[in-house]
């Protein structure tokens, strides 16, 4: 029987590899839903990563495994493993391939970070809004809340030159809507210069280029909405920027993922995508709302709360009892 050249069985291999590889770099399901124009593009980027790390994951663990079973010591045989000298062409290949993969990641990088704006912040004229506004002061109250007052006088303030910026398709074009976002100890508040609103949540309408002036209080947070694949860290003293177009309606996470204190893995809100009808009646209720009550809490701060308040929410998900939780709580 004649045997199979091993240039064949590596070709073979070769080909089974790339199938396997690129069918599960673009088919798994480890990201969350797109919702924003710039997911694509930090997805498309990510898939080819992931590829490229399956390919190498078959290649050196199908490697392993065949030489344990042709390489294994046979029953009997006590004589010492052929001296293996090194292998120059061998070294090559293996260093210059990854070397081109990591410059071509690198060149493929840089073009979707500018595709999402990521070099519009340094040097571009940014809308008057932006320039002229500053997010309002959230003022600590008694007992465990923040509240953010409309009364608070706007004041200039130095465009960001960090960020995430306008496309190159909206190069030089001013943002639909422009969001004024500060980090505190443990909240995010969003102020909206246009219509005066103060909120806890990041209410935006679907389709519409919004614009966030980030900037934080106390610590370095980061602002994250994973549906978006978009995250900016806030600094204090020092502004940011982060823009962007949401595609999908619905509700999104908004996380912090700067380590800002101990209550930093409670640092989350939501960002609510709204049909333009909807973001609209949203933006009327709460004109109306913020002018008869101006002194409305916004966001709470979960350091003042007490263990059981703080738990509270979480009671369905821990399988007790509010009643049970407030007994535990008092037990220890």
């Amino acid at each position: 029987m004649q045997q199979v050249p091993v240039s064949l069985w590596t070709l073979v291999a070769g080909i089974a590899v790339t199938a396997i590889s690129i069918w599960i770099g673009q088919n798994h399901t480890l990201m969350p839903v797109q919702a924003s124009l710039q997911a694509p593009l930090v997805d498309g980027f990510f898939n080819v990563m992931f590829t490229i790390a399956i390919a190498f994951f078959l290649v050196v663990q199908g490697t392993i495994v065949l030489f344990l079973i042709q390489f294994r010591r046979r029953k009997g045989d006590d004589t010492d493993g052929a001296r293996v000298e090194g292998n120059v062409p061998l070294e090559i290949f293996w260093t210059a391939i990854p070397t081109v993969i990591v410059l071509c990641l690198g060149i493929y990088s840089v073009d979707v970070f500018n595709r999402m704006g990521g070099f519009e912040p340094a040097g571009h004229p940014h809308s008057a809004a932006h320039v002229a506004h500053k997010s309002g002061t959230a003022m600590p109250t008694a007992g465990y809340a923040y509240a953010a007052t409309l009364s608070d006088t706007s004041e200039a303030t130095v465009a960001p030159t960090i960020g995430i910026g306008a496309s190159p398709q909206t190069l030089g074009k001013p943002a639909d809507l422009v969001v004024d976002v500060k980090g505190i100890q443990y909240a995010w508040i969003f102020n909206y210069p246009d219509s005066g609103i103060t909120s806890g949540e990041l209410h935006i309408p679907v389709g519409a280029d919004v614009q966030l002036n980030l900037s934080a209080q106390d610590v370095i947070h980061s602002f994250w909405v994973p549906n978006f694949r978009l995250k900016q860290d806030a600094l204090p003293g020092i502004p940011t920027e982060l823009r962007f177009v949401a595609t999908k309606p619905g509700t999104y996470p908004v996380v912090c993922a700067e380590l800002c204190g101990g209550y930093h893995g409670s640092m989350r809100t939501q960002v609510i995508v709204h049909t333009p009808e909807e973001y609209n009646s949203w933006r009327t209720e709460n004109q109306i709302a913020q002018q008869q009550n101006p002194n409305q809490v916004v966001a709470v701060n979960p350091a003042d709360l007490s263990t059981s308040e703080f738990l509270a929410p979480h009671t369905h998900d821990m399988g007790i009892s509010a009643a049970t939780l407030e007994s535990v709580v008092i037990g220890h």
